[in-house]
């Protein structure tokens, strides 16, 4: 298509054909009287029947939720928060949105929606301004190459999302975390805590081609599994063929340089709505996201629903490993721990990360997790298992997302050397506890015992490697802090205020680190450093001691240059409210940094709201409510007080063993009975 076909094809004059639809049949109609239901309690709906049917039961209508303008204003108030940072109530969007917005929902059930056709758009953002004249060639040009998505892409993008997230939620495996509501790196992090002690090998692989670009059919092939819609297929399989853009080589590069150039000179002004960039000190946590986090997918214009088609393709991944791990599991009697089945409960549900330790024959054992494109197997046995586990990986992704990996993809490494994911230490050391418990009659048993302990320690040298590129520090063994210079016009109080809220985040990041205090002290003392550095240059004060001299080691109390004797006092300008307080750089002392949680961590942990879920399905089944309102006629409601007074009490005269032997049973026959 030509340029000057472009130009008579602008959104203003084909934005109106398109909506004629709509326009022709409710022009006289007040687009708010088409909302009449709850959004909320539509999705709500979704999660419900995704979670409440069979595994292999298959979703061959959803143009119905399509057709809900309901989800197609609260997708449209989403889009809207992402663009101008603020979520627009329901009762105040504009009728003219709206009707734009009934348009694309026409367009899209109607299959004529494209996307990225940014020379006709049929919805616009609410930034945009609305403009009445014709738009030049330069502007058009510029307009069509760059990269920029479109609004009404986002808002369509929300709408699928909103629809297939519960969808494929029910059925991705436990073992996966990344791109997924409730879970994250710490979820990870204790999973590894609580289930990986007593392995030995162990294979980190790198499955980051996946997300970076993978084949249109693999995707749809992995979707059509479960989403049998047409239309919803076709919009998904035209996001993924994005066209591939051909420039002329010339002297475009010297025409780029320039423009780059031009680019970091000027400084951007705001518009009204526009919002603000993320504050220093996000911008700097997020540079130091690890590379397992670091990256994130984007496949042609699906732009938000590309994390959840790379879960979607690599979940045939994590259920091949559920099955591997079933078929793997070998016990043996003379083990200290899985000696039965592999849905033995945790050895020490209250130290889950300490092993007892055995004789030469093992259980052989295999656990798996992933996160993103990466994932991470312990094995505990031979390293031969290790090698043959890698094969078949190797076969697995050849086979099915048609990447080759070689071994250096997947490395198998000893538990003693350490194993680094998520910037985490994974590794092991011998112990020689005192087991002190309850025998029978109430006595209080001591023995003495050796096991293995896993020990997960945040790295040092990968946040000083972080650090460094940042240019807080230079040098890597001795690291010296260099002043932060990116806040060299702000004040003294803003500057403290945002390293604090970053040295929160970092204290937050490392929280199930046992070495948190002393990675988090480092961090402390890299902050502080480089502030002092700052403020003696910005005061002229010449060395960090004279700052730590005058404003405390915290650099809690104001700076001024010496040459300005006649300002006003600080302490005059806070009365007066012309100044902002100066809060004290935190974690000044080792004593103020907080511990490592060893919260417990359950085994088959899910998701708060997968559990209200789950709950509500069942409380939903007449058959498990009228057995719930049996038991409860017949025994009655029994006080917490009662319960916790008779726990005790059978601890001291049957003790601990009989009582979880007799609470187990009791369990397990009320389950029957259930």
């Amino acid at each position: 298509m030509s340029l000057r076909q472009n130009i008579k094809q602008l959104p203003f004059i084909k934005s109106h054909s398109l909506f004629r639809t709509f326009s022709s049949s409710s022009s006289h109609q007040d687009p708010y009287s088409v909302l009449k239901e709850d959004p909320i309690d539509i999705c709500t709906s979704i999660w419900v029947k995704s979670f409440s049917s069979p595994s292999n039961f298959t979703f061959s209508n959803l143009t119905g939720f399509l057709s809900k303008p309901d989800l197609w204003a609260l997708a449209y108030q989403r889009s809207c928060a992402h663009v101008t940072g603020k979520f627009p109530p329901r009762n105040a969007l504009p009728s003219h949105a709206l009707h734009s917005l009934f348009s694309l929902q026409t367009a899209v059930v109607h299959n004529r929606f494209k996307w990225n056709d940014k020379a006709n758009q049929i919805l616009r953002s609410p930034n945009d301004k609305p403009s009445t004249k014709l738009v030049s060639k330069r502007k058009l040009s510029a307009m069509m190459e760059s990269d920029d998505p479109c609004f009404q892409d986002r808002v369509v993008q929300e709408m699928l999302l909103m629809v297939l997230e519960p969808i494929f939620e029910a059925r991705f495996s436990r073992k996966s975390h990344a791109f997924r509501p409730g879970r994250n790196a710490h979820t990870v992090i204790r999973t590894i805590r609580s289930n990986f002690a007593g392995y030995l090998w162990f294979l980190r692989g790198d499955l980051s081609e996946i997300l970076d670009d993978i084949d249109a059919d693999v995707v749809m092939g992995c979707v059509e599994k479960v989403v049998r819609d047409k239309k919803v297929l076709n919009l998904i399989k035209n996001a993924l063929r994005s066209p591939v853009r051909i420039r002329e080589m010339g002297n475009y590069g010297e025409k780029s340089r320039n423009k780059k150039k031009r680019k970091s000179t000027k400084k951007k002004i705001l518009n009204e709505n526009e919002p603000k960039p993320d504050p220093y000190w996000l911008r700097t946590f997020f540079d130091f996201a690890p590379e397992e986090a670091a990256k994130i997918p984007t496949y042609g214009y699906c732009g938000i629903l590309s994390p959840l088609l790379a879960n979607v393709c690599l979940n045939e991944l994590d259920q091949m490993m559920e099955e591997k791990i079933v078929d793997f599991f070998r016990p043996n009697k003379l083990d200290s721990i899985w000696k039965h089945s592999i849905d033995d409960r945790c050895h020490n549900p209250s130290w889950p990360e300490f092993v007892p330790s055995s004789g030469k024959e093992k259980t052989r054992k295999m656990e798996y997790i992933r996160y993103g494109g990466h994932f991470l197997i312990g094995v505990r046995g031979p390293r031969e298992d290790a090698v043959q586990i890698r094969k078949e990986i190797i076969e697995f992704c050849e086979r099915k997302f048609g990447i080759r990996l070689d071994n250096s993809k997947i490395d198998i490494e000893h538990i003693t050397r350490g194993i680094q994911f998520l910037d985490h230490i994974i590794c092991r050391r011998v112990i020689y506890p005192t087991l002190r418990y309850t025998g029978s009659g109430g006595k209080i048993v001591s023995e003495k015992g050796v096991g293995t302990l896993l020990s997960v320690t945040a790295c040092l040298q990968q946040c000083i490697r972080q650090f460094r590129r940042l240019k807080f520090v230079k040098g890597d063994k001795d690291p010296e802090p260099l002043p932060c210079t990116p806040m060299l016009y702000s004040g003294q109080a803003h500057t403290n205020a945002q390293m604090n809220k970053f040295l929160e985040t970092m204290a937050d990041w490392y929280r199930y680190a046992d070495n948190r205090k002393k990675v988090v002290g480092f961090c402390a003392y890299v902050i502080r450093s480089s502030l002092a550095k700052l403020y003696a240059a910005r005061y002229r004060l010449k060395s960090r001691a004279k700052v730590y001299k005058i404003a405390l080691r915290d650099l809690s109390r104001p700076l001024r240059e010496n040459s300005n004797n006649s300002a006003p006092e600080y302490s005059d300008l806070l009365r007066m409210g012309l100044v902002d307080a100066i809060e004290g750089v935190q974690f000044s002392h080792m004593s103020l940094i907080p511990a490592c949680d060893y919260t417990p961590f359950p085994r088959n942990w899910i998701p708060d709201h997968e559990q209200v879920l789950h709950e509500y399905i069942r409380l939903q089944d007449p058959k498990f409510f009228c057995e719930l309102h049996r038991s409860i006629k017949r025994q009655g409601l029994s006080l917490p007080q009662d319960e916790i007074s008779e726990i005790v009490w059978d601890y001291k005269t049957l003790g601990v063993r009989r009582y979880q032997s007799s609470g187990e049973n009791e369990l397990n026959n009320g389950l029957q009975k259930v």
